[in-house]
């Protein structure tokens, strides 16, 4: 029998064994009946780093992200590969992820599932909050959502809980994607169970009807200014991303750190995030997209040909600049992935809500109709007639609706003010112009 003299000595061994190699242990922890599968590096990582809530604290102080308290996140940008090209897209990791990250995803949607399916092909331990059971027992049991594109299986790292709490309590990450008309009160019946300081990562797009108010002002209006925030956008269908096709997005934030990390972890050979710093821009492009292919999609309901959408799209993205010039963001960005290349996928590609709900609407269907037809949600209905509402409240001048010709025209439309036709017959008759004004010297004056 082995004696407590021994049993030290070989516990002190085997210590001095593991500080002097590289060793990747895999292990499982059960959280209310959800078991979660990490994998940990031990190389120059600090062991006060091994617990997610203590990685929040270190993280976040001052819902910022510090420099010298990111160790660990370093790591993980040392340890992937970064090779790229301009023929293909390539930040796959090599290596185990130095510490147990864990995601929970607010949302079991479309693009909620896709983005879990990201973070699940990665062997990130992922949770994803929803509200019905059926839905749990589906994902939990055969991997598969039983409503969103259930011929796809999820990644066999991803569980799903109703329950705020278990899917929150320990995430060093927050995902957000219900969808925003609906994200004020989602998040007042869940902020208490949201620890302190984690960053939320934002993938809704829109305008909240009653506040008129972006994402990134829904959030910190809920939730406070002390944590860190994050918004992607860009052309990407949910079902191409769990399908593993390629697809590239932008990820941004105030705190560029934050967006990098972000980058870092959800990007692989399959999916490729850039990062920016404009979140005005960011948040700007993704919202008036869906009503820009509301748009595209009446013009193909009314059989117009391609000459006639493809005017449509590119004035509505001119409306687009002047509507981010006016709040600060850079053209680039609206001239980048998050705007005119997320419009160009909505308007043109045939998994696109807004665009088939416009088609409908150009076919003669009414809008209960449409929304009474399907159980998705067409972000670009509200978020229309928000945005009008917003430039009258914030632009001064005559005669908006000729500087903002087609989002005046979606949203009348809309609210059933004119007709598709109409619609179209007045943005041909509008008075002759300069394809496009001195930008610099328009402030909504």
């Amino acid at each position: 029998m082995l004696s407590q003299k021994n049993i030290l000595s070989a516990i002190l061994s085997f210590l001095l064994y593991l500080s002097n190699h590289d060793i990747v242990c895999a292990f499982t922890t059960t959280t209310s009946g959800i078991t979660h599968h990490h994998t940990f590096h031990n190389r120059n990582v600090d062991s006060s780093m091994f617990s997610s809530s203590s990685l929040t604290q270190q993280y976040h102080q001052k819902g910022r992200a510090p420099t010298k308290n990111r160790q660990g996140l370093s790591m993980v940008r040392a340890q992937r590969s970064r090779k790229s090209t301009s023929l293909c897209l390539s930040m796959k990791a090599q290596t185990p992820l130095p510490y147990p990250v864990r995601i929970a995803v607010m949302g079991g949607g479309n693009f909620g599932l896709a983005l879990a399916t990201v973070c699940g092909r990665q062997g990130i331990p992922t949770t994803i909050l929803v509200r019905s059971e059926t839905v749990v027992e589906s994902i939990n049991g055969s991997h598969k959502h039983p409503t969103y594109s259930p011929d796809l299986c999820l990644p066999q790292s991803i569980r799903a809980t109703t329950d705020p709490k278990t899917a929150l309590s320990d995430a060093t990450y927050i995902i957000h994607a219900v969808p925003c008309q609906y994200t004020r009160s989602f998040l007042n019946n869940v902020k208490d169970d949201l620890p302190a300081g984690t960053p939320i990562l934002s993938v809704s797009k829109g305008i909240e009807s009653t506040s008129l108010g972006f994402m990134n002002e829904i959030l910190e209006d809920v939730l406070g200014d002390d944590r860190p925030y994050a918004f992607l956008s860009g052309p990407s269908f949910a079902r191409e991303i769990r399908e593993g096709v390629a697809t590239a997005v932008v990820i941004a934030s105030e705190d560029l750190d934050l967006a990098r990390d972000l980058a870092n972890l959800l990007s692989d050979d399959r999916f490729r995030c850039f990062t920016s710093q404009d979140v005005p821009g960011v948040e700007i492009g993704g919202a008036v997209k869906n009503v820009i292919a509301i748009a595209a999609g009446m013009s193909d309901g009314l059989g117009l040909g391609t000459n006639a959408k493809s005017t449509l799209v590119t004035r509505g993205c001119g409306e687009m600049r002047r509507l981010g010039l006016f709040f600060g963001a850079y053209p680039s960005t609206i001239a980048g992935l998050s705007g005119a290349g997320d419009t160009f996928g909505t308007c043109f590609g045939p998994l696109s809500r807004n665009r088939q709900f416009g088609f409908e609407l150009g076919q003669g269907k009414s809008v209960e109709e449409i929304l009474a037809s399907t159980t998705e949600v067409a972000e670009g209905v509200a978020t229309a007639i928000a945005l009008v509402n917003l430039i009258k409240s914030k632009f001064k001048g005559y005669r908006l609706d000729l500087k903002f010709p087609i989002l005046f025209a979606v949203a009348s439309i809309l609210e059933g003010k004119t007709t598709p036709k109409d619609g179209l017959d007045g943005f041909m008759n509008m008075p002759m112009q300069m394809e496009n004004f001195d930008e610099r010297t328009f402030g909504g004056k």
